[in-house]
């Protein structure tokens, strides 16, 4: 008797892909007529059968390949359908997925979840849904956007509080650094409080701990409200740049010096740690290079601090700073930094004193009578970069003595010198 298949109502009900292991079977199996079943080739050729048996063996070798095509390819059409349909159907769960459940987690912050174990909406949902009643969903950021609070950076410093590992306080500290610049209103709602409590990780052991305090401080410094709080931590700051050798540090701790207007109270300290910024400026890490140079020149323009930049020990290849193949951006700093301390020894009150410098002293790579400055100087004039072409003018005028200084010796021999260069 021959298999019947199952009835239309039966395949409809059930998937396509689950017959398949039932198909092929029962189509390998299939007799060639509606007679007597023949069984089925065992030779593929002439020569694995011997003469005149072949009809013996149940069927011509004709008859042996086509019907081999024909159940080869209905075995193909099914498992390729089988194939599709699963594809499909890992299409369309991929399309109906839902979004993972959302956690109270201080580390993360991309959703906001005013229950817990509650399921965010996805990226598409309308504004409306967001502010449903039981309590806003979404990105905080979207949040924050209509107007309402999110309460993340609060929790995020609650969780600061705990007792926490070293690698969790840093995660921390990076997820309020990005609630910071994302979310202002919120950050404009913190208290002093919160900027005392980042400030105690300054003195964590952990070095990754105090970069991203420093990079929280920066962040905060944004806000005027915060910004005497924060500067009551630069004399901490100054102590860390000059004490832990440490790049990344180093550039944390600058550039929140370099968003501060640093009061005088810091100065006693900014003298002991000059020779260690020094320092830092004639390493080898281009953006440590930058920060710090950008706040010498700062410091360069107050009056009770230029006395000790220009003595302040440097090496002896200091001018290597001011070679064309130095990167752009460090030698426009570099000559603004040179174009402020030559302007402020020129200057009335700084010539009222006779200073006395050390052989070794910046005042004397740059200004000193056997200085090769104005030789690289002259080169920068033609460098690719327009704004290092004019920093560099613009440090040549300003070597150029005062009019009242025109008949020293020493001026001439300035005067003279680029005009021979020229």
């Amino acid at each position: 008797m021959q298999r019947q298949l199952p009835s239309r109502v039966l395949v409809q009900t059930v998937p396509f892909v689950a017959w398949v292991p039932i198909l092929v079977p029962w189509l390998l199996a299939l007799p060639e007529s509606s007679g007597s079943r023949r069984p089925l080739p065992r030779c593929l050729g002439p020569s694995s059968c011997p003469q005149g048996s072949t009809e013996d063996m149940g069927m011509s070798i004709p008859e042996c390949l086509g019907q081999l095509d024909i159940r080869k390819g209905v075995v193909g059409l099914a498992t390729g359908a089988g194939a599709i349909y699963l594809l499909y159907k890992a299409i369309k769960a991929g399309i109906k997925c839902q979004p993972p459940i959302c956690t109270n987690s201080p580390i993360c912050i991309a959703r906001e979840c005013p229950v817990p174990r509650e399921r965010a909406l996805p990226q598409g949902a309308p504004a409306s849904e967001a502010s449903s009643v039981g309590g806003s969903k979404g990105l905080a950021i979207e949040r924050e956007r209509h107007g309402r609070d999110s309460g993340e950076l609060r929790r995020l410093f609650n969780s600061l509080e705990c007792k926490q590992d070293e690698y969790a306080k840093s995660m921390i500290l990076h997820s309020i650094t990005r609630c910071v610049y994302l979310l202002e209103a919120e950050a404009s709602a913190c208290t002093v409080d919160d900027i005392r409590l980042v400030g105690y990780m300054l003195d964590d052991e952990d070095n990754s701990v105090k970069i991203q305090a420093l990079n929280t401080l920066k962040a905060f410094s944004g806000i005027r409200k915060f910004r005497l709080k924060i500067q009551e931590h630069s004399i901490k700051v100054l102590e860390l740049i000059s004490t832990i050798w440490d790049s990344e540090l180093h550039i944390a701790g600058l550039r929140l010096l370099n968003n501060l207007p640093l009061p005088d109270f810091v100065h006693p300290q900014l003298r002991r740690v000059m020779p260690a910024l020094m320092e830092i400026l004639q390493c080898d890490y281009i953006l440590a290079q930058v920060q710090v140079v950008r706040l010498l020149s700062y410091l360069a323009q107050k009056n009770d601090l230029l006395y000790d930049i220009l003595n302040c020990q440097v090496q002896s290849n200091f001018l290597t700073l001011f070679q064309s193949t130095q990167p752009g951006s460090l030698l426009f700093e570099v000559l603004l930094f040179a174009e402020r301390l030559s302007e402020g020894r020129n200057s009335p009150h700084y010539r009222a004193v006779k200073w006395h410098y050390n052989e070794q002293s910046l005042h004397e790579a740059l200004f000193g009578d056997e200085s090769r400055l104005a030789d690289r100087l002259l080169a920068l004039v033609i460098h690719p970069e327009e704004e290092v072409q004019i920093q560099a003018c613009k440090v040549i005028v300003s070597l150029q003595c005062p009019q009242d200084l025109r008949a020293r010796p020493s001026c001439q021999r300035s005067s003279s010198f680029f005009n021979s260069g020229e």
